[in-house]
């Protein structure tokens, strides 16, 4: 079974290093405004698994194609 040239494409496209990774990085920046706010307990309690999520995905989309 042989994928058409237009759907390689996409998925080229769609699995780019650099979109991605600006991605990974807002993630990783919203976490840490969430662990530094003073307001809200439920920001605090969320920022590590924010954090985490961020950096896990920052690791797998290093691995994409430029």
């Amino acid at each position: 079974m042989t994928m058409s040239p237009q759907k390689g494409k996409v998925r080229r496209s769609i699995f780019r290093r650099g979109p991605w990774e600006n991605v990974a990085t807002a993630l990783i920046g919203i976490g840490v405004a969430m662990l530094m706010q003073p307001f809200a307990l439920s920001l605090y309690t969320y920022s590590f698994v924010t954090i985490l999520a961020g950096t896990l995905m920052f690791v797998v989309v290093s691995h994409f194609p430029e």
